[in-house]
């Protein structure tokens, strides 16, 4: 099957924004007094905004009414926009206005699947949101990684089947959702981690249209 578009997810894909993730909830667990390191961030990758918030109380030992889960969701997510409002095309990772023009020469359509609500904004700061052809993120979907749901509709937005997609993560969750969407998928990150994927790089920046394309 040929690829006909390449799907990409945000966080540790394209850029980093785990360390304002994890300095905004760091900052919510210390007022709950719940100790949160860098370790702990790391479990919440790929993890929506609800799911994160719930692994912190638990963790804490606390249970908290639905209204005051979305009062401290809202409060944590207020002090992320304030932390990536300073973000610039400077933070996108190395390669990936090469391979985006790579794959636009291509023909290759490019899409998105973030688990972030916050996703828009994200790629505007960074300069590459008019290169993407569709953008799905956690604003429009029910079911978060590794449910199929975020690939498959960024899939339909594209105009492109799933078995001719090719989805790219830096987190097990999103490789599952990768997979159970009936897509090929490409790691970012550790191959020991990354196991469902069929090749795994380092960084998005040794990715190449060739590996791509012989997928």
């Amino acid at each position: 099957m040929s690829c006909r578009a390449v799907i990409f997810d945000l966080d540790g894909v394209l850029t980093d924004t785990a360390i304002y993730h994890f300095h905004a909830w760091k900052a919510l667990a210390d007022e709950l007094g719940i100790a949160f390191t860098e370790h702990d961030n790391e479990q919440l990758k790929g993890v929506d905004r609800l799911g994160s918030l719930r692994w912190i109380l638990q963790k804490g030992g606390l249970t908290l009414s639905e209204a005051e889960e979305a009062r401290l969701m809202q409060q944590k997510n207020a002090h992320y926009l304030e932390l990536i409002d300073h973000m610039t095309t400077a933070d996108l990772y190395p390669g990936v206005q090469q391979l985006f023009a790579e794959l636009r020469q291509s023909g290759i359509k490019i899409g998105l699947a973030s688990a972030s609500k916050n996703a828009a904004f994200v790629v505007e700061r960074l300069g590459i949101a008019a290169q993407f052809d569709y953008i799905a993120d956690a604003n429009q979907v029910i079911n978060s990684k590794p449910d199929p749901e975020v690939f498959l509709l960024a899939a339909n937005g594209l105009g492109v089947a799933p078995e001719h997609c090719i989805g790219v993560e830096d987190a097990l969750a999103g490789i599952e959702a990768i997979n159970r969407a009936g897509m090929k998928a490409i790691g970012i990150g550790d191959a020991r981690v990354l196991n469902g994927a069929l090749k795994v790089y380092p960084t998005v920046q040794a990715l190449k249209l060739n590996d791509i394309t012989e997928l």
